[in-house]
């Protein structure tokens, strides 16, 4: 479900999915091939959320923050069950299932932060980290997830425009 809030509507590119159970209201930019999927909420009624290109929202993940901006690279994927109420989050990044983001938190470019991981209000956490843990503890990345790093998504553009073409998503 797409929908407006007051003078705010959602912009989601030609060739981005957005499923029919997922809710995007307010002033939300979803980028080229990227992709939001059944019970995710993208809510962007307190400040603006920009969502780059080829990233992609998994299942059941909320994302809101504000009165500042949120901001998603490229080439991210979100997995399943997260909450996001951070300010950033950089390119080419992986957030793992139920991991959660907290107020102010700035996410580097090349990042993975593992499942459950709870990043604390203003952490920033650099290019090229590794976060873990309640609270995250940062480290960097090692050379194998680093290889990775633009690898995750690959997958989810492909099979969004496969939803599309069978009809599925982007209502309006």
């Amino acid at each position: 479900m797409i929908r407006a809030f007051e003078d705010k509507h959602p912009v989601i590119a030609a060739s981005a999915f957005v499923s029919e159970a997922a809710y995007v209201v307010g002033d939300v930019t979803l980028g080229e091939r990227s992709s939001v999927w059944p019970g995710a909420v993208v809510r962007a009624d307190f400040g603006p959320i920009r969502i780059g290109a080829n990233t992609h929202i998994e299942d059941n993940t909320t994302l809101h923050y504000g009165p500042d901006a949120l901001e998603i690279g490229d080439h991210v994927t979100i997995g399943h069950n997260c909450v996001v109420h951070c300010r950033r989050i950089g390119d080419s990044t992986l957030i793992g299932n139920n991991a959660t983001l907290l107020d102010g938190a700035v996410i580097g470019s090349h990042c993975v932060v593992a499942a459950g991981a709870v990043v604390r209000p203003g952490t920033t956490i650099p290019d090229f980290s590794f976060a873990a843990g309640v609270p995250a503890q940062v480290r960097p990345l090692s050379e194998e997830l680093r290889a990775n790093t633009t690898r995750w998504n690959q997958g989810y553009a492909e099979l969004a425009a496969r939803y599309k073409a069978a009809g599925l998503g982007n209502e309006a």
